[in-house]
């Protein structure tokens, strides 16, 4: 299934007890992939001041009919999480102490969009100890929806024809970043580009 990221803005997020965890802010996605990092959660009064983050990796599904995502994490396993505040950017210390936290197989490091595997590996049996090595290199590519979409309505201000789109869709536990953009600045200044990205 195929989403625009637009309209995930304001998706209810749940987890698999029912708990209400947020809304969907913003959504965080790796620029040489294009595939989703994290989703960026508003959880209202629950926990101010916090970025609160939301890996694939804890993802289970997308209902569009709903308007929800759910989630497989606690409020507890949350709340207990590494914290980052609203104000900060994600650095490679928060992103290590995240993916420790909660033991999931680093993206960065391997040779594929997910470190070691070319897809979110959800099986644990596989999981291997080389996924924590701290001399993996890291590279920061993380990129924000919203803030891509504020460059194109900066386009749009400077009297360029624009049109951009992002979708989310969520294939076999891959969630990847489709991205369209169209320009024209008068004659002889078209500028097209389509970027396809994909996790696998």
């Amino acid at each position: 299934m195929l989403s625009k990221v637009k309209t995930l803005n304001g998706y209810s997020i749940e987890n698999t007890t029912d708990e209400t965890i947020g809304k969907v802010k913003d959504i965080y996605f790796d620029d040489r992939y294009w595939t989703v990092r994290y989703l960026v959660a508003n959880t209202g009064k629950w926990l101010t001041g916090r970025k609160v983050l939301l890996s694939p990796y804890a993802l289970v599904a997308v209902n569009a009919d709903h308007e929800n995502i759910v989630a497989d994490l606690t409020k507890k396993q949350i709340e207990d999480s590494p914290s980052l505040d609203s104000d900060k950017p994600v650095s490679q210390q928060y992103e290590e102490s995240y993916y420790g936290y909660y033991g999931w197989p680093t993206y960065w490091g391997g040779p594929y969009s997910w470190g070691y595997y070319p897809a979110i590996e959800r099986n644990r049996g596989k999981w291997t100890d080389f996924q924590h090595n701290k001399e993996s290199k890291y590279d920061h590519h993380l990129r924000s929806c919203h803030e891509v979409t504020a460059t194109t309505s900066r386009l749009k201000t400077a009297k360029l024809a624009t049109s951009k789109i992002l979708s989310l869709t969520p294939k076999l536990g891959r969630f990847v970043i489709l991205s369209s953009i169209r320009a024209t600045g008068g004659p002889g200044k078209r500028f097209s580009f389509h970027r396809y990205g994909l996790s696998a």
